[in-house]
């Protein structure tokens, strides 16, 4: 696998190939069509500086300082401190696995030829990525207009030996200077050219990925909540009617008919279900079972949304001012806003907190003996048993944590650069957060994962579905039946590894047919 190639060429990338550059690592090409596009770009740039004409970001200083003329000497040095001033982040490294991605989707953006840059900066961005160096790069100090300039900054630090980066290290990374990164890989710094500073620092390629990233995982997480919840609803001995198929046609949300198309899959054929079909035990289950439908299928339908916008957001142009080869014209203007993105972002937060906010009212009910007939907290001998009573306060943390994070950054603004840039996205900041709260969701549901496991085995002897029944002897495997009280931190981690690995889809697919 660690030779797969992917080419940048004319295609546009999709969420599965983020998703595959994040599992399988593989190195990056750019086609024959695009190098040529670098290179037409980069004469336009050329040909404006030979005929000194006056171009923002070319010759002239940045942002306020727009209508100061830099002489043809200083447009190395204007490029270089642009960077070095710009690197103004602060806080705690971004993620290695989002800074390369953040690497990546520059490299992408500079491929679509508007930029300006020469092939020589990009082919170095390049051999960065594919030697596995990954820039350090804070998390803090973006606004999300004239794009990600903080993050972009310190990540282009090391195209001139500046900075820091991480390595590989034996079976880790160390965290060396941009200097001796280059050196180790035998890579060669370089002087930035007029635009190139510009080119590399503008951009929404931070927002970008920190939301690729969290939508790789709310896709996966969303699929597999529906798995879970159908094991909830089995185990509280929950009714079927709710996911009707003729329900659901009457109301037409796409997403709603798939999950409920989903529990009747997982839940064909059940000795549980079945044990109680015919009886009046429940004529109505409470929302957070009867109205899964409703509330997944309109996560769903909001992903398919979210998807598309950030799809078109990596395929697209985020740089300024951009260069149109074809007329010889740097036109200058604000593709670098993250506006687009940082609403989506937003709405990724909110759905997110909801998917975890409707699974801990699930485990809740299972904790609570007086709705589930089981014992209470899910254990025999309660007393000198605790259970699951306080992974259920863990849950329900994350999920009032959520609802603060889910606030919208987006609605924010502040103005900055003397109020040339007077309205601003904070588009990295909701990217950030939808991340925070797609972990905090996935931990939430590893709890309920455990609680739904261990109710369905007090549920004995009647049996589970098929597919449910596969998915708790899969666990078993690293999670025993909780007999009486131990460390639940290592069940709840083996649990979310459990989820985030995409086992359990594998799993019950592998049952009943491919899950939509």
């Amino acid at each position: 696998m660690k030779f797969m190639k992917l080419i940048l060429g004319d295609k546009a990338l999709t969420l599965s190939d983020i998703r595959n550059f994040l599992e399988i690592k593989p190195q990056v090409e750019l086609s024959p069509a695009v190098r040529e596009r670098i290179v037409v770009s980069r004469q336009v740039i050329e040909k404006i500086i030979s005929e000194g004409k006056t171009v923002y970001g070319v010759n002239t200083g940045f942002g306020k300082f727009a209508e100061v003329r830099i002489k043809k000497e200083q447009t190395a040095e204007l490029q270089r401190r642009l960077v070095l001033s710009h690197a103004a982040g602060v806080g705690e490294p971004v993620p290695m696995e989002i800074a390369r991605l953040i690497l990546f989707l520059k490299i992408k953006n500079l491929s679509l030829g508007y930029s300006g840059a020469r092939l020589r900066l990009v082919d170095l961005l390049l051999d960065i990525l594919n030697a596995g160096i990954v820039p350090v790069i804070p998390q803090k100090g973006s606004v999300g207009a004239s794009g990600d300039l903080a993050p972009l900054a310190h990540m282009a630090l090391l195209l001139f030996g500046e900075g820091e980066a991480f390595i590989p290290q034996g079976t880790g990374y160390e965290r060396v200077s941009g200097a001796e990164a280059l050196n180790r890989f035998k890579l060669h710094p370089i002087e930035l050219a007029a635009k190139e500073g510009l080119a590399v620092l503008n951009g929404t390629q931070a927002i970008q990925a920190y939301g690729l990233w969290s939508l790789v995982r709310a896709e996966n997480l969303v699929r597999t909540a529906d798995v879970i919840g159908a094991m909830t609803l089995e185990a509280l001995l929950g009714t079927l009617t709710a996911f009707d198929d003729r329900i659901q046609s009457i109301r037409n949300h796409p997403g709603q008919l798939s999950v409920a198309r989903n529990f009747r899959q997982i839940l064909a054929k059940s000795p549980i279900v079945e044990s109680h079909r015919f009886s009046d035990h429940k004529v109505q289950d409470a929302y957070s079972l009867r109205c899964i439908p409703q509330v997944h299928g309109a996560i769903r339908d909001a992903l398919c949304h979210i998807r598309e916008v950030f799809e078109r957001e990596m395929n697209g142009v985020t740089d300024n001012p951009l260069v149109f080869a074809d007329t010889d014209e740097v036109l200058s203007g604000g593709n670098f806003h993250g506006q687009p993105v940082a609403m989506a972002a937003d709405y990724l937060a909110i759905i997110m907190a909801e998917l975890a906010s409707l699974s801990e009212r699930r485990i809740e009910h299972m904790m609570d003996h007086t709705v589930s007939e089981l014992p209470a907290f899910l254990v025999e001998d309660g007393g000198l048993n605790s259970g699951f009573m306080i992974a259920h306060v863990t849950a329900a943390a994350l999920v009032s944590e959520n609802k603060v994070l889910a606030h919208p950054s987006s609605v924010d603004s502040i103005p900055t650069s003397a109020n040339k840039e007077d309205h601003v996205s904070m588009g990295t900041f909701a990217a950030r957060k939808a991340a925070d709260i797609i972990q905090n969701a996935e931990l939430v549901l590893a709890v309920e994962l455990l609680a739904a496991t261990q109710a369905l085995e007090l549920r004995q002897p009647l049996k589970p579905a098929m597919a449910t029944a596969a998915v708790l002897n899969e666990l078993r495997k690293t999670v025993p039946k909780w007999e009486s009280d131990r460390l639940m931190h290592r069940d709840i981690e083996a649990a979310v590894g459990f989820i985030r690995s995409g086992q359990i889809i594998s799993v019950v697919e592998q049952i009943c047919g491919q899950l939509i």
